[in-house]
């Protein structure tokens, strides 16, 4: 089977977890609630993404999506930001010394958006480049 261009590789493991500093990067249309919510008229798209601070407390995000409730209810992780942003489960991993730390800041976009040739040439080309500037080894991708 062949893969398209646009696979994610599969990029092996070169330390353990325990000394691994993870960097979260997701399309929940998580933001800090002091920053612009995402657009959500789906005819006019998001293709932003939102820099969240690595010390960001659970109570200073939410959630802003375009997703139909029936696809994407963000009734859920306004309650418990974690479920879909899991950064309190991530320090915990670190308190436990399962982890080596969580990254100084985490990378947010909306999913549903249908501005994908925007997304594909300008928004994941400043958005990867952050994730390299990091001082992130690892990422952990997660979605609405």
């Amino acid at each position: 089977m062949e893969l398209s261009r646009k696979a994610i590789p599969y990029t092996p493991v070169n330390k353990p977890i325990y000394e691994t500093t993870i960097m979260i990067v997701s399309t929940s249309g998580v933001h800090l609630k002091d920053q612009e919510p995402y657009h959500t008229d789906p005819a006019e798209g998001d293709a932003t993404f939102r820099i969240i601070p690595g010390d960001v407390k659970t109570e200073e995000l939410t959630v802003t999506h375009a997703a139909p409730k029936d696809h994407y209810n963000t009734d859920y992780p306004k309650e418990d930001i974690n479920c879909v942003f899991p950064i309190d489960r991530l320090r915990e991993m670190v308190e436990d010394g399962d982890l080596g730390g969580v990254a100084e800041k985490h990378l947010t976009m909306m999913g549903y958006s249908m501005r994908l040739n925007k997304i594909n040439k300008e928004t994941i080309p400043a958005l990867v480049k952050e994730v390299v500037r990091s001082k992130a080894d690892a990422v952990l991708l997660t979605a609405g």
